[in-house]
């Protein structure tokens, strides 16, 4: 309510659509924090690679210049932070998730990301395909910066932000869920933004 209180009369409608898409325990904010869990490695794109490992070991991996020479795709998404902030209508560049899983053979259901630093989470495999995930490395028009994971990041909208891994590294195919970094140390396994799944029993 506070947010349609913070309109004029004539942008109630527009107020109530966004509270509409705000999850619960969320607050809408127009900047973009910064938050790692560690110190912001920098990748250039002449050594980036991403590879993507199945359960058996076999891999595939795409230079920054052949993942650019795939199909572009410009995405505008809501993201939600687990610390409780969403920002609406974020502009994003890069290549769907399927495309670099189409051709793999693999009867995994779940996957570990790994990043450039350490840094791991996991999630279903669903939820990287069927045009839900993107490996981006443009955001609202410019390169993606290295504090917002460039050169490449993981987007993943409909999970806690968490769940974007930055400075994307590859993806490791498992037919046992492995938790990341963070689910290790008491988030959610899955992180759903609209349940609320923060935290370990949430």
């Amino acid at each position: 309510m506070a947010l349609v209180n913070s309109f004029s009369p004539g942008f109630h409608g527009r107020a109530r659509a966004l509270t509409d898409r705000l999850p619960p325990g969320q607050y809408p904010t127009e900047s973009f924090p910064v938050l790692s869990a560690g110190p912001t490695p920098r990748v250039a794109t002449d050594t980036w690679l991403f590879t993507v490992t199945t359960e058996l070991g076999e891999t595939r991996s795409w230079t920054w210049d052949q993942m650019m020479a795939l199909p572009q795709e410009d995405t505008v998404q809501d993201i939600h932070c687990v610390t409780r902030w969403s920002k609406f209508d974020t502009r994003w560049r890069g290549v769907p998730l399927d495309a670099f899983l189409e051709d793999v053979e693999t009867r995994a259901g779940h996957v570990v990301v790994s990043s450039h630093g350490g840094y791991t989470t996991n999630m279903p495999l669903a939820d990287l395909r069927g045009g839900k995930a993107w490996l981006v490395h443009g955001y609202d028009g410019f390169a993606l910066s290295p504090e917002h994971g460039g050169p490449a990041r993981l987007l993943v909208p409909h999970l806690y932000l968490w769940k974007s891994a930055k400075w994307v590294s590859g993806l490791r195919l498992t037919t046992e869920d492995e938790p990341g970094f963070w689910e290790s140390v008491g988030y959610h396994d899955y992180g759903d933004p609209w349940r609320e799944q923060r935290n370990w029993g949430d």
